[in-house]
């Protein structure tokens, strides 16, 4: 739907949504699996669950599969295409890192803040474009302070890395890319014709561009940042911590994708 707004489903979704989100992580399988084997053994009957325990954290702890699974995302959309001079830049949340800034105060990022730094080269670049940044809280509790929505923190890195204020337009109420989307055009009202740059994740750039085309936004161009993944050949060997991350990224955005798919969004 064009333009619409947040209603109660775009809550359900949002809510049913974080609950997939933990469920799917592997690093939640991997500790429900010892979980499940410490009990089994208290019991005398854990040697298969431990088998299977030891065969996870082996398997994964070897191979990338998280790089794998990204790569496909990663190879959709290419860095740094040809593009003409824009009507705007539209930055997605996410490369803030809001809970060191509510600890230590500052404009923190976070390992996708290559987002910022890509979006201020390309304002740099293009300084007739308007910038718009979207996001607000994607926490099921706001704390609704400094630190606690994706907005202010983006804010103020953007103005201290020398953008003008009246080039930036905050969206600040999406929890997710959907409403990211959706939010964004009631707020921009983009016309037919125009030309838009769209920033984030090369993972997340699929879902990104599905939301924000259904959303009715007019001449997207993506420019995918943040490129995660390897060759498999190169991830080989021994790196359990950074191989369930990129799983857990990988698995919620597959399975974020395919529920973005059913539900229309």
């Amino acid at each position: 739907m064009i333009g619409r707004v947040v209603d109660v489903s775009d809550t359900a979704f949002f809510l049913a949504a974080k609950l997939a989100g933990l469920l799917i992580r592997p690093d939640v399988w991997l500790a429900t699996l010892v979980t499940l084997t410490c009990v089994a053994v208290w019991a005398g009957r854990g040697r298969w669950l431990a088998l299977i325990t030891v065969v996870f954290v082996l398997a994964v702890g070897i191979v990338p599969f998280g790089d794998f699974l990204l790569a496909r995302f990663e190879a959709r959309y290419p860095a740094a295409p040809q593009v003409a001079e824009p009507t705007g830049i539209i930055l997605l949340g996410g490369g803030e890192d809001t809970n060191a800034a509510r600890r230590w105060g500052g404009a923190q990022i976070s390992d996708s803040g290559d987002r910022f730094t890509e979006a201020m080269a390309l304002a740099r670049r293009f300084p007739e474009a308007r910038v718009v940044f979207t996001g607000g809280s994607g926490a099921l509790r706001n704390l609704g302070t400094y630190g606690g929505t994706q907005a202010g923190i983006a804010e103020d890195l953007l103005l201290s890395l020398g953008l003008s204020r009246d080039r930036l337009t905050l969206e600040t109420r999406s929890r997710n890319t959907a409403e990211n989307a959706s939010l964004t055009h009631a707020l921009i009202a983009p016309e037919a014709g125009e030309r838009w740059i769209l920033v984030t994740s090369a993972f997340h750039m699929p879902r990104a561009m599905r939301s924000f085309k259904r959303a009715g936004w007019p001449g997207l161009v993506p420019w995918p940042v943040d490129f995660r993944s390897e060759r498999l050949r190169d991830g080989l060997g021994w790196n359990l911590a950074e191989n369930l991350d990129q799983l857990n990224t990988a698995m919620k955005e597959t399975v974020g994708l395919l529920a973005y798919r059913i539900a229309g969004r």
